[in-house]
């Protein structure tokens, strides 16, 4: 698909009776849907140019840039429309929550589909993909970056470092070794499930998207094998 200019993106959005077009936002690492807010022409040109988001306030009827008060930034990695033109699409790296109540996403009330909570429908879908479990976490993590609760044992972590969180990605690699030394399965697959998360904790700390670690496996299918040892 050709990238399109300033002025030829602005020809193609429809644009409503007051001049907008909501825009998605979403976190371009844990895929999750942060918020929707309304773009102008001028916060539109405003988000390309300076690469954060910029919106129109309908109540305060003026531009507003996402995180200038409270520093909560997003900064954009990529953005689109949609087949109609009307609603935009907007990949970001979100610095700290993304909701003015201090929640990682504004999404976060659910609801009730024919007496199951929105949570089970999930969980449903969940077991029908093996690895959703991976992606579930990894929105949980972002979560706690963003959050960063209280008592949190993943808050811990983003708050002392990355020195913390690889001292524990090398423990947890040992207790790997060791676990598979002794034989033991049933410690083997407590101990890679400690050394999993504590790699996806590096990755959100890093700012890798599990995505890209999956793309470099596919990358990889199918092509020969070097010997390192000739």
């Amino acid at each position: 698909m050709t990238e399109l200019s300033q002025s030829e993106l602005t020809l193609k959005m429809k644009w409503d009776d007051a001049g907008l077009v909501p825009a998605i936002v979403q976190d371009a690492q844990s895929k999750e849907v942060l918020m929707m807010a309304y773009m102008s022409k001028e916060s539109l040109q405003l988000s390309v140019e300076s690469g954060v988001t910029w919106f129109w306030s309908r109540s305060r009827n003026e531009l507003w840039n996402k995180g200038a008060t409270s520093g909560h930034t997003q900064r954009i990695v990529s953005m689109a429309y949609d087949c109609d033109g009307d609603t935009l699409l907007v990949k970001v790296e979100q610095k700290g929550p993304a909701c003015h109540t201090g929640r990682y996403s504004c999404f976060f009330n659910p609801v009730e589909m024919n007496g199951n909570t929105a949570a089970s429908s999930e969980a449903a879908a969940a077991s029908a993909d093996r690895f959703a479990a991976l992606g579930q976490l990894e929105s949980i993590i972002a979560e706690r970056y963003a959050e960063r609760p209280e008592g949190s044992y993943t808050s811990y972590l983003f708050d002392k470092g990355v020195d913390k969180i690889l001292k524990k990605v090398g423990e947890e690699a040992s207790e790997v070794i060791i676990a598979s030394k002794n034989q033991d399965n049933d410690e083997l697959r407590s101990e890679v499930g400690d050394l999993i998360f504590h790699l996806m904790v590096l990755l959100r700390e890093r700012g890798l998207p599990l995505d890209d670690v999956i793309s470099e496996i596919n990358s990889r299918h199918g092509k020969p094998t070097t010997n390192k040892m000739r």
